[in-house]
C-alpha cells in the first residue's frame, strides 16, 4: 500500500471543478492507499486573513470535504497546524534551499505580478512548505494539478538532496499520483478557461438551488448555430461538457442533436443544466449545513486526524534529527 498526502488550502469553497476533478478520485484513493488529507492554513497565511476568517474557512473547508465522502475512519484528515513537526521540517529543509531556485518558481513569479504589495517570505518559501507536508510523511504520490508539478518536483529535488548531503537513503522521491484518463476538467461558466474559487465563474457545492439557477441562466452563450452540423461555440462548448458530467447521455445527446439542427434553444437547456447541477449538489449541500452544525463531531474529527498524523510526523523528524547529528548526550 503507497503512502498518498494531499493538502486543501483554508480559502474558499469547493465548486464543481474541485468535486469532479479531484475530491471524487480522493474517494477511490482513499480505499487504495494510506491517505494523509490536511487543511492547509499555514499555507493560507500568505494572504493574511482576519483571524475569524482563517478559522471559518478551515471549518468550511472540513466540512465540504467530509460532506463529500472522505473518511476520516479510513484516511488521515488533520489540520496542518496542528502537527508541529512540519514547521521544523520546514526549517531544517530551508537550510538546503537557496534563494535563486526559489525566485524562479512560476507561482513566485506570477505572485509578483499579480500582488506586488505582498511579496512576503512565505510565498517564496511556499514550495518548501508544500515539499515539508509531504515527505514527513515520506509519501510516494501525490495528486496535483497542471499548476502544482513544478512545486512536486522541487519536493523530489529537496528530498534528494538532503539524501545526498546526509549519505542517506531516507526520503523517496514523491511522484505525480495519475489519475488517467479519470482526471475530468471542468469549464467555467463564463466562456473561458476552467472553473475556479476567485473567477467568478463557478458553482459551489455549498450553493443553495436558486442560486445555481441563477449562475446556470447568466451563463455565457451565443446567438444559436446558423448551419446545421455547425461546432459549438467554446461558450457553448463548456455548458456542453458540464452536461456531459453532471447530465445522463440521453440529455446530453438530445441537446447535442437540438444544436446540430439548430434548433436548440439555450434557455431550455440551462434550465434543464441547473436541475441536473442541483441533484449531484444538494445532498452534499444538505450534509455541509449539518456538518457545519456539529461541532463536537468535527472537534473528533480533527483531534484524531491530528493524533495519527503527529505519530508518524514525530517518528520522522526524530530520525532527521539523528542523521542530521542532533543526538542526546
Amino acid at each position: 500500500m503507497e503512502t498518498v498526502v494531499s493538502g486543501i488550502r483554508s480559502t474558499g469553497n469547493l465548486h464543481l471543478g474541485n468535486y469532479f476533478g479531484a475530491v471524487r478520485n480522493f474517494l477511490k484513493m482513499q480505499q487504495e492507499n494510506q491517505c494523509y488529507f490536511f487543511i492547509a492554513d499555514y499555507h493560507a497565511l500568505t494572504t493574511h486573513p482576519k483571524p475569524d476568517d482563517l478559522h471559518g474557512n478551515i471549518k468550511k473547508v472540513l466540512a465540504e470535504y467530509l460532506a463529500c465522502g472522505i473518511d476520516p475512519e479510513i484516511a488521515t484528515v488533520f489540520i496542518q497546524s496542528d502537527v508541529p513537526e512540519v514547521i521544523e521540517l520546514y526549517l531544517l529543509l530551508n537550510m538546503n534551499a537557496y534563494v535563486g531556485e526559489l525566485q524562479r518558481t512560476a507561482s513566485f513569479k506570477e505572485k509578483i505580478r499579480n500582488q506586488p504589495d505582498n511579496i512576503n517570505a512565505g510565498l517564496l518559501t511556499y514550495p518548501v512548505l508544500m515539499a515539508a507536508d509531504i515527505i514527513i510523511h515520506k509519501a510516494n504520490k501525490v495528486p496535483v494539478g497542471k499548476d502544482q508539478e513544478q512545486h512536486l518536483e522541487m519536493t523530489r529535488r529537496f528530498a534528494r538532496r538532503f539524501n545526498t548531503m546526509y549519505g542517506v537513503n531516507y526520503f523517496p522521491e514523491p511522484d505525480a499520483y495519475n489519475f488517467g484518463k479519470k482526471l475530468i476538467k471542468v469549464p467555467g461558466l463564463d466562456g473561458t478557461g476552467k472553473m475556479g474559487k476567485s473567477e467568478g465563474n463557478g458553482i459551489f457545492l455549498a450553493d443553495s438551488p436558486e442560486d445555481i439557477r441563477k449562475k446556470v441562466m447568466r451563463a455565457v452563450t451565443d446567438e444559436g448555430p446558423k448551419t446545421p452540423g455547425e461546432k459549438p461555440s467554446e461558450p457553448v462548448k463548456n455548458l456542453f461538457t458540464i452536461m456531459k458530467i453532471v447530465s445522463d447521455h440521453s440529455t446530453y445527446s438530445y441537446f447535442m442533436e437540438k444544436h446540430a439542427s439548430c434548433e436548440i434553444r439555450y434557455g431550455d437547456m440551462k434550465k434543464q443544466l441547473a436541475e441536473d447541477i442541483i441533484k449531484v449538489t444538494d445532498p452534499i449541500r444538505k450534509r455541509i449545513n449539518e456538518l457545519m452544525a456539529d461541532n463536537k463531531y468535527l472537534a473528533r474529527v480533527v483531534a484524531g486526524g491530528a493524533e495519527k498524523a503527529r505519530a508518524s510526523a514525530s517518528k520522522t523528524i526524530k530520525e532527521v534529527r539523528e542523521i542530521i547529528g542532533y543526538r542526546p548526550f
